[in-house]
């Protein structure tokens, strides 16, 4: 079986995928802003990022035995109903089941397809291994980086999961994507709750509300419980204001995206009444199994915290 880059490209819409590039693999054009950044401890507590470093640094190093990757892009947006919009908040990914299942069930077929053709090696990634996707999706054609470091994609936004397959067919690759059509705008820098960004094109994740309810294990600092405006797991404040978004974004195809509800007219002793064996019941299929019960406790302490300290702010007279 011959299989094109066009055919490969037809599978993947046909899989629902709202985008699909192939690039070969390389060195990285950002190595050395990666190793600053990591330098600058912007990247907080996340060693892992150190470890792959060289990874991704190279992409030739991800599978020795790949020469190609094919990209994808999975969009999850569905427009916000009021609930959505009250706080404590839930970043739209993390109100359904998890995205990484969800793309790489339908990834897994497309890898198939390549594997079926001859390939010997068709290995998908879903925002896992050391992958640096954003690069990796630009390289593809599929968009550039914003200045809020997310993928942005001309008539789609940024709401979507990148994903990838990592190849030896020799397949037909696109022209990187090279123009910024970010222009003059900061909105996505001037709304950032926490200032996390350092400049354009630079995240200090150090400061950045996904990072510290996801990843951080430690209690919130001190310095930075009282402007989170309510978020409990993730932020979409920078991509809730980018004009592309705005715009362009559309409801996803896939039905698993959708907001299952859990967390609708939940109180303030919501998850502190939570057994282990509920929390995993209700939630061990969705990105919040990442944090965990214990870290959505202080989470949502937080969060109603940080409403308190915005209506406190809001309500004191500016001297």
């Amino acid at each position: 079986m011959t299989l094109t880059a066009l055919d490969v490209k037809a599978r993947a819409a046909e899989l629902g995928f709202v985008a699909c590039g192939i690039t070969d693999l390389g060195p990285s054009a950002r190595a050395d802003a990666l190793e600053h950044w990591l330098r600058a401890g912007y990247g907080g507590n996340m060693r892992y990022i150190h470890r792959q470093a060289k990874k991704r640094k190279d992409l030739r190093l991800i599978d020795r035995d790949a020469t190609r990757a094919v990209v994808i892009l999975d969009n999850y947006y569905y427009k916000d109903s009021d609930p959505d919009n009250s706080a404590p908040r839930i970043a739209r990914y993390g109100r359904s089941k998890d995205y990484h299942s969800v793309t790489l069930n339908r990834i897994n077929d497309l890898a198939s397809m390549l594997m079926e053709a001859g390939a010997r090696t068709a290995r998908p990634y879903v925002d896992t291994g050391p992958v640096p996707e954003r690069e990796l999706a630009e390289r593809a054609g599929l968009g550039w980086i914003g200045k809020n470091t997310m993928l942005l994609r001309p008539g789609l936004g940024s709401w979507f999961v990148i994903g990838s397959i990592f190849t030896d067919l020799p397949l037909a690759v696109d022209p990187p994507f090279t123009a910024d059509h970010c222009g003059s705008c900061t909105r996505c820098l001037d709304a950032c709750p926490t200032g996390a960004f350092i400049g354009p094109y630079v995240l200090d994740a150090t400061k950045c509300i996904s990072y510290l309810t996801i990843e951080y294990k430690p209690e919130i600092p001190a310095d930075m419980a009282g402007h989170f405006g309510g978020w409990a797991f993730g932020c979409d404040v920078c991509n809730d204001v980018c004009p592309w978004n705005l715009r362009f974004a559309m409801d996803s195809a896939i039905p698993e995206f959708r907001d299952r509800g859990e967390l609708r007219g939940t109180d303030e002793g919501f998850f502190e009444r939570m057994s282990a064996g509920e929390f995993e019941a209700r939630f061990g299929d969705t990105p919040l199994a990442r944090p965990g019960l214990e870290r959505m406790r202080r989470n949502w302490r937080n969060a109603w915290f940080s409403l308190r300290e915005a209506q406190r702010r809001a309500a004191t007279p500016r001297q």
